[in-house]
C-alpha cells in the first residue's frame, strides 16, 4: 500500500486487510511517502500494534515507486495491491488467490465499488459507476467475469510483476493499465472479476476532484500518446467534448461581435455545442440522480462536468507533451 498524506482514511484501509479470512500468512507492507498531516505517525502506530504491518520508506512518494519498494521487499508469491482509499471486504484475499489458481491469471481483480458518506460523495460515487461518469469500464460497473484490458488494484503472482520488471516510475498515474499491457503483450491473463469488489472511499470536495481528475487525464494523454494503438475510443471522448465547447464558445463570442457589428450572426451556432453537453448534463442527472434525492442530485450536476473537464483538460495537455512540465510543478 502506497500512502502519503492520507491519515484520514489509511487506518481503516490497514485494518480491513488485517481482517482478512486467508487462511495462509499475511504481511502488510505500507509505502510511506513523506507526508505532513500525521500519517507516519499513524502507521507507526498500526506497525507497533500488530507485527505483521511494516512501513517502508517511499522517499520519492509517488505511487509506482511505493508499488515497486513494497514489490522488491516482499517474501510471498501473490502481491496483493492496495489503495488508502479502499476497503477490503473480509474475503478478498481468499477470493482472489482462489481465482488466480483457478484461472492461471498473472492477475486478477475486481470492481471499484466507489461509495460516499456525504451527498457530495455520493454524486461522485455515482458518477464513477455510471457509464456517463467514467466510461462504463467493467471495474467500475461491473460485466461478466473473463479476460479485461485492466482491473482495479490487482492481486498478481510475483513472479508476472518480475517478468515484465514491475511498474514504470515514470508514469505517476494509469501505472496499472501500462503494466497490464506488458503482462498481456508477454502472454499473460488479466482477469476480471465481479466476485472482488472492493469499497472505495471517493474525494470530498470539488477542489480534490478535480485535482484529481486533471491528474488522471494528463497521464491518460501521456498513456495515448506513448501508445496510440492501445488506446479506446472512450479515452478521447472528454478531450474531444472539451475542444468541442471550446471552440463552440469562441465561436459565439465572435458571432456576438458580428451582430453588435450589424453583420449576420450566423457564428451565433457555436452556441449549440456548449448547449448540448449543458441538455447532455441535465438528462443525465434526471437518468442516474433523481432517485437519490435532491441533494445528491444537484451536485451531481456540478460533479459530471467537474470530471468531464478536468479529466478532458488534463488528457488534451498530457497528448501534447506537457506532462512531465506540469508534473515538476504540481507533483502529479
Amino acid at each position: 500500500m502506497p500512502v502519503l498524506n492520507d491519515a484520514s482514511h489509511v487506518r481503516a484501509a490497514v485494518e480491513s486487510i488485517l481482517e482478512q479470512d486467508y487462511a495462509g500468512p499475511v504481511e502488510v507492507l505500507i509505502a510511506l511517502g513523506p507526508s505532513i498531516d500525521g500519517t507516519a505517525e499513524l502507521v507507526a502506530d498500526l506497525a507497533a500494534r500488530d507485527a505483521r504491518v511494516r512501513v517502508l520508506e517511499n522517499e520519492v512518494g509517488s505511487t509506482p515507486s511505493g508499488l515497486n519498494i513494497g514489490i522488491r521487499a516482499a517474501q510471498f508469491p501473490v502481491v496483493v495491491r492496495v489503495d488508502s482509499h479502499s476497503m477490503l471486504p473480509v474475503d478478498y484475499a481468499r477470493v482472489a488467490v482462489g481465482v488466480l489458481e483457478r484461472t492461471g491469471a498473472d492477475n486478477v481483480g475486481g470492481i471499484m465499488d466507489a461509495r460516499g458518506e456525504t451527498p457530495f460523495e455520493q454524486a461522485v460515487a455515482l458518477a464513477y459507476t455510471t457509464k456517463v461518469g467514467l466510461g462504463g469500464s467493467a471495474f467500475h460497473v461491473g460485466g461478466a467475469e473473463g479476460p479485461a484490458e485492466t482491473v482495479y488494484l490487482g492481486v498478481f503472482r510475483r513472479a508476472a510483476l518480475e517478468r515484465v520488471g514491475l511498474f514504470d516510475e515514470t508514469i505517476k498515474r494509469g501505472q496499472d493499465w501500462e503494466l497490464n499491457r506488458r503482462l498481456r503483450e508477454t502472454g499473460g491473463t488479466v482477469w476480471f472479476t465481479p466476485e472482488l469488489a472492493v469499497t472505495y472511499r471517493p474525494r470530498s470536495s470539488v477542489e480534490r476532484l478535480a485535482r484529481q481528475m486533471f491528474s488522471t487525464g494528463l497521464w491518460r494523454g501521456e498513456l495515448a500518446r506513448r501508445f496510440p494503438s492501445a488506446n479506446g475510443i472512450r479515452y478521447f471522448i472528454p478531450p474531444a467534448m472539451v475542444v468541442g465547447v471550446t471552440l463552440g464558445l469562441i465561436l459565439g463570442i465572435i458571432g456576438l461581435v458580428q451582430a453588435a457589428m450589424g453583420a449576420t450572426p450566423w457564428l451565433l451556432l457555436g452556441f449549440l455545442v456548449p448547449a448540448a453537453y449543458l441538455l447532455f448534463v441535465v438528462v443525465a442527472t434526471l437518468a442516474y440522480a433523481r432517485v437519490r434525492g435532491a441533494a445528491v442530485a444537484w451536485r451531481f450536476l456540478v460533479v459530471l462536468p467537474c470530471i468531464h473537464v478536468s479529466w478532458g483538460v488534463g488528457f488534451v495537455l498530457g497528448y501534447l507533451s506537457l506532462t512531465s512540465n506540469i508534473a515538476k510543478h504540481t507533483g502529479r
